[in-house]
């Protein structure tokens, strides 16, 4: 390895948003120092799956405005 262009590698704190803490290695920051995360695993929805969207945007618009039509009927 060439010296000088590494990151410094060394232990910090993590504290979840439930208040769980550990120990891991980073380059993030200085040695000891604390990173306070603001969403994790444990709550957000892409991993829990618990959470419903409410959904806005375009396309819930367009579902609103032509929920009443019947694609794919034929006609009489």
């Amino acid at each position: 390895m060439k010296k000088g262009i590494h990151p410094d590698y060394h232990t910090i704190n993590v504290v979840m948003t439930d208040g769980t803490k550990f120990q891991t290695k980073s380059t993030w920051g200085k040695e000891g120092d604390t990173l306070n995360l603001e969403i994790d695993p444990k709550t957000h929805v892409a991993w829990t799956k618990e959470q419903h969207l409410i959904e806005k945007g375009q396309l819930a618009r367009f579902r609103q405005k032509f929920s009443g039509l019947q694609f794919g009927t034929p006609k009489k």
